[in-house]
């Protein structure tokens, strides 16, 4: 049986916390159970013999059932012709490092699924099914990956989509800092919904969906054992609900981008220079949570630059705005929405902001990386 099966986090009613009943085996054709508590990665759960097959079904398997990777094949034959119509098919994948795996708010698990169900998303697509890669270190505690499991199990379950195919790998001790994990997903856009970062126009209207930085000073708070606030968690969350009203409203939305490394300055930067416009910010208009703000403003951080990754920027037309805008507030995951700038005509490409003592300077890319391993 190869390797690379897998499986999702479910559609099926399974609890979203993996604990000793729902992890409950029948007898297994392995001989002893995996010791989910207290075991650990062994090299031979990825030598694609017994041991491999076991981790595979004791724990991914159950943790991700549906019929499409119940079937075990290498790859997963996904029918989408009943979906897509006339729309458009969309792909994208993305491997996920971050440090510390846990953090406030979620950890990698749920991070994995968030990031590759988001950018999906950000091309006007509703996110379908997704494929799971698993590098694992060593002497890693089965404890640990349960729980990286469980998460993406829920967050997965949550936006809708399942896990049909995957892989595992695993490395030495001292080779791959416990787990890293590829997601790479498959969602289909209807027909006439296609915004991307070169469509931005004169006279549109930027709006940001709420508060930016969460998730960036979280992660350092975690990283380095900071107590900055106890109310600082990541924003990481799955967006396709918050867009799909949002198209519902404006079908012919002109951009979408999830600003995640870089942050908002990096994601305003780049939809200036793909659409050869400028963009103009107001500092004011700009939600950010106090305590984020104190933590930006004792680590030297500037928020613009701190990455998020439950937010959305949508550029729109003038006169769908306030439309868009309200639909978003309507939503759990936009209540914080905000209109903060406009697309303005600028040869330069140069994105600008007025800031609140009503001065005007530039928001330039940040040179070099100022939180590494941030996703």
């Amino acid at each position: 049986m190869p390797q690379k099966a897998m499986a999702e986090s479910g559609l099926d009613g399974r609890g979203a916390v993996l604990d000793n009943s729902v992890m409950a085996c029948p007898p297994s054709p392995f001989g002893r159970p995996l010791d989910l508590e207290g075991g650990r990665i062994e090299l031979s759960h990825g030598s694609g013999g017994k041991s491999t097959q076991q981790l595979i079904e004791e724990l991914f398997g159950q943790a991700f059932a549906n019929p499409l990777l119940d079937k075990r094949d290498d790859a997963a034959t996904v029918d989408l012709s009943a979906v897509a119509g006339t729309g458009r098919v969309v792909l994208s994948t993305d491997s996920f490092v971050v440090s510390p795996r846990r953090f406030p708010g979620g950890n990698i698990g749920s991070l994995a699924i968030h990031g590759t169900v988001n950018d999906i998303a950000m091309a006007g697509a509703r996110p379908l099914h997704l494929a799971a890669a698993f590098i694992l270190e060593e002497g890693l505690a089965l404890a640990e990956l349960v729980e990286i499991i469980a998460a993406m199990a829920a967050a997965a379950r949550e936006a809708g989509v399942t896990i049909v195919t995957g892989d595992t790998k695993v490395v030495e001790r001292g080779k791959g800092d416990g787990v890293f994990i590829t997601t790479t997903g498959v969602g289909v856009a209807p027909a006439g919904v296609a915004p991307s970062a070169d469509r931005a126009r004169p006279g549109d209207v930027v709006l940001l969906s709420g508060p930016i930085g969460d998730h960036g000073v979280a992660i350092l708070s975690a990283r380095d054992g900071l107590s900055l606030s106890a109310s600082l968690a990541s924003d990481s969350a799955a967006l396709n609900g918050l867009v799909a009203e949002m198209i519902a409203i404006d079908p012919d939305i002109h951009v979408l981008r999830d600003p995640t490394r870089g942050g908002l300055a990096a994601a305003a930067n780049e939809i200036a220079h793909a659409s050869g416009v400028g963009l103009h910010l107001d500092e004011v208009a700009l939600p950010v949570r106090p305590a984020v703000a104190a933590a930006c403003e004792i680590l030297g951080l500037d928020p613009l630059h701190v990455a998020n990754e439950g937010k959305l920027i949508a550029i729109v037309a003038a006169e769908t705005a306030d439309a868009v805008l309200a639909a978003m507030r309507r939503h759990p995951r936009g209540r914080d929405a905000a209109r903060i700038g406009t697309v303005i005509e600028d040869p330069d490409r140069f994105v600008q902001m007025t800031t609140r003592f009503g001065g005007r300077r530039m928001v330039d890319w940040i040179a070099g990386d100022q939180l590494p391993r941030i996703c």
